[in-house]
């Protein structure tokens, strides 16, 4: 995934991604592309109308904060394209466009805003629930305390490639399936190559009853398992 963002490749957020981002409080930037009149007819909660063919002359109103998770909308995916590759050329990683747009949020039957929507973004960003420093991590990492354990998310073919000593890959999407390889009386740390992944498996295990931390940062670990982290 670092990969593929500093490649500027094109990057879908899910309905249900960026609703429990809401839920949770979780800081985000959403931007609603459609015309001023559309969005009056009803719109994300929370979203900022700038029509599309203005975004480009909207530059100096994004965050300054470049990490800011920028999500698009518009009516359907390819519609939200042109503009995704605007603000992806400013430097803002962390852009997306919401799949499907606002008709796959009407399917999954979430409500729409009435009124006027925004027109000032403010993103003001907030620690995430249950992230752990890097600093800390680091030392978890080096020093392997007894009641501590490292569960790597990432699939197995991004595990194969290497691994941190005595961590334990079980992929994300296979954890709710795998809760009994991961023991209850230690203090899960969580990893996964960029933390979008770690921090859904931190939710998931908070909500089986685990006591854990993520790391919310780009790792890349080598065959010997040393790594590098950075939060770019």
């Amino acid at each position: 995934m670092p990969e593929w963002k500093k490649a500027g490749k094109l990057i879908l957020s899910t309905v249900n991604f960026v609703k429990e981002n809401m839920d949770k409080d979780i800081p985000q930037v959403i931007i609603d592309l459609r015309s001023s009149e559309e969005a009056l007819k009803g719109f994300i909660q929370g979203a900022v109308s700038i029509p599309s063919e203005k975004v480009v002359n909207m530059k100096d109103k994004f965050p300054a904060d470049k990490k800011a998770p920028v999500i698009l909308y518009a009516s359907d995916t390819n519609s939200a394209i042109e503009a995704f590759k605007i603000v992806r050329g400013w430097g803002y990683s962390n852009t997306s466009i919401l799949k499907g747009g606002i008709e796959a949020w009407k399917r999954s039957g979430y409500n729409l805003a009435q009124g006027k929507p925004g027109e000032t973004i403010v993103y003001v960003p907030k620690p995430r629930p249950g992230e752990i420093s890097v600093e800390e991590f680091k030392g978890i990492v080096e020093t392997l305390p007894s009641d501590k354990f490292i569960l790597d998310v990432r699939d197995e073919d991004e595990a194969v490639q290497g691994m941190l000593r005595s961590a334990k890959n079980i992929p994300t999407q296979e954890i709710p399936k795998r809760l009994l390889e991961i023991p209850k009386d230690k203090e899960i740390i969580i990893h996964c190559s960029t933390g979008v992944r770690a921090e859904m498996a931190y939710h998931i295990l908070k909500e089986a009853g685990y006591k854990g931390r993520f790391l919310n940062a780009n790792i890349k670990i080598d065959k010997d398992g040393k790594y590098e982290i950075s939060k770019d």
